[in-house]
């Protein structure tokens, strides 16, 4: 029976890898460089609230362009019915879509307010 050496391959790297540069990794320290590593200094909650209110202005920019593209898919009709109820689909699609986007920035505020115990961010 033949056996697999890629296990025993892998660890016996992994192990000579840790012996050869943890003395190196152990002295590492981000004083040493002015504390200039490049990483964020906030805390996690704030970098996650940032990243959220910018994915929150690129929605708002979909949502315009969404009702743009149903209101000119309206004024396009021309008469047309069945193109006209497209046109409303798509508006109460975009509509939908941003009370739900709202809805979840509401929800994630007070969400923080509670556990935080502080009022607004904005």
């Amino acid at each position: 029976m033949k056996k697999n050496k890629l296990p025993s391959l892998f660890f016996a790297s992994f192990l000579s890898f840790a012996a050869v540069f943890s003395p190196a990794f152990a002295q590492w320290s981000p004083a040493q460089y002015g504390g200039a590593t490049g990483l964020p200094s906030n805390s996690i909650l704030n970098i996650v609230f940032t990243l959220l209110i910018w994915l929150l202005g690129i929605f708002s920019i979909i949502a315009v362009i969404g009702f743009i593209i149903s209101g000119i898919m309206y004024l396009t009709s021309a008469g047309d019915e069945e193109q006209q109820k497209r046109a409303k689909h798509a508006l109460y699609y975009a509509i939908t879509g941003v009370v739900v986007g709202l809805i979840g920035l509401v929800v994630l505020i007070a969400v923080n307010n509670l556990l935080s115990g502080t009022s607004t961010r904005f």
